[in-house]
């Protein structure tokens, strides 16, 4: 048995729980009836429009379940490769580095 060591449970121990290695399933949702194609592209995917491809449901929206770690994500929704759009259900708005509105989800 190995020898319990209290330091190894404190700040800045090797066993420390930290929040940033917590990943999340996170659920997209879009609805665009009239849409082809929809990916959701974010700071989590380099913004890279093949990354993320949303599932088309019956009911004539798009859905998508992305594992997210910790932390504060940007994104929005890419339909049909060109137009981007933000998500109306996004739970806040920021500018991006090119001080573009884009969508907020805070993960936790």
């Amino acid at each position: 048995m190995k020898d319990f060591s209290i330091e190894a449970y404190t700040l800045g121990g090797k066993h420390r729980y930290s929040a940033k290695n917590v990943i999340r399933p996170t659920n997209f949702m879009y609805h665009d009836q009239t849409a082809k194609r929809v990916a959701v592209i974010g700071d989590f995917n380099d913004w890279h429009p093949d990354a993320h491809l949303m599932r088309h449901t019956p009911e004539g929206g798009w859905f998508l379940q992305i594992p997210l770690s910790h932390g504060h994500h940007h994104y929005l929704f890419l339909i049909d490769g060109h137009k981007r759009v933000m998500d109306p259900r996004a739970q806040g708005v920021v500018r991006n580095e090119l001080n573009e509105k884009v969508s907020l989800i805070a993960v936790s």
